[in-house]
């Protein structure tokens, strides 16, 4: 197999279809063998109905692997590669944001530049708020100097690699997974092309603001140790701080026998140094937290049902 498409769906009956007409318009004269690998993360709707529908049809080589509840679709990424089986693999989503012919010319720079593993498509135009595009401005550049991997700002995980690539990021088993970090650490080298993601073609996304800031935030732990060491460093200053503040009011008095009004004084004090602590506490609590899901060693995903097309060709083949 030469290609494997890997599709993570969440909610999107009406899409599947249609994604799939366009990946069979887009690559009907490539000239190689390709597949299709579904994967459906808990959807609520018709989802995983149509995809058996598509499966059952064979247009083109489908797998359909469904999961027994909403893992994310970072689990929806890692169960994808476990099953693509195509030399070259791509990520792509359902929505048609991101067009199959953008895939093709992947496949074609990797074939023609053997010196890149990796084709990596970003946004040059934006279709966002102001406000958005400014927190996701900062976020690069936050982790970018906190981390020691660097994040191609307005990267996404549409790309397309080589199979050593996605050999190595399997090899990587974490549970709390961050795909743009990780393709950043395992290395190789990457081509960057722009790209301008096209309207959704039925429904609405799925992110918010929140659910961006939860992924930023799982990005800069995963990656960086800095928000640890930025504690401590806290904690050094707010002590030299106090010691400061101590001595001063130990001249007043001494010196010019100024008397310091205590209750208003040991308020603040409380209150900044309680609220530091707090957060202190907080930040090695995230850690600590994924530390600890970390060591229940549990799955990423639980697959409820895989269907896939070459066991129903040996199965075709053992009734005839």
């Amino acid at each position: 197999m030469k290609l494997s498409l890997v599709v993570p769906c969440y909610n999107e009956a009406e899409n599947v279809s249609l994604f799939q007409e366009a990946v069979l318009s887009a690559f009907r004269d490539c000239g190689y063998d390709y597949e299709i690998v579904y994967i459906d993360d808990g959807s609520r709707d018709a989802t995983l109905h149509n995809l058996k529908k598509l499966y059952a049809a064979q247009k083109c080589p489908v797998k359909v692997v469904s999961f027994s509840r909403n893992f994310g679709k970072e689990a929806g990424l890692y169960a994808g590669l476990q099953h693509a089986s195509g030399d070259y693999i791509a990520l792509i989503d359902a929505d048609l944001q991101q067009r199959p012919e953008i895939v093709r010319d992947m496949v074609r720079i990797l074939e023609e530049e053997p010196e890149y593993d990796v084709v990596a498509a970003y946004q040059d135009r934006r279709r966002e708020g102001k406000v958005l595009s400014f927190f996701k401005r900062c976020f690069y550049r936050l982790i970018n100097r906190l981390s020691d991997v660097t994040l191609q700002s307005d990267a996404s995980d549409f790309r397309t690699f080589r199979r050593s690539v996605r050999d190595s990021i399997l090899s990587l088993p974490e549970y709390h997974r961050f795909s743009k970090g990780i393709f950043s650490w395992v290395g190789y080298e990457t081509k960057f092309i722009p790209y301008t993601a096209c309207e959704r073609a039925t429904g609405t996304t799925k992110w918010n603001f929140w659910k961006l800031f939860d992924y930023a935030l799982e990005g800069i732990i995963g990656f960086s140790t800095a928000p640890l060491r930025m504690a401590s460093v806290l904690g050094f200053i707010s002590g030299v701080a106090a010691i400061i503040y101590l001595i001063a009011v130990i001249l007043e008095k001494c010196i010019w026998g100024i008397d310091t009004p205590g209750y208003a004084t040991i308020i603040v004090l409380l209150l900044f140094f309680g609220s530091m602590q707090l957060f202190c506490i907080g930040i090695i609590g995230e850690y600590v937290g994924r530390t600890f899901e970390q060591t229940k060693d549990r799955p990423i995903y639980i697959s409820k049902e895989v269907l896939d097309y070459e066991n129903k060709n040996e199965n075709k083949d053992q009734e005839n």
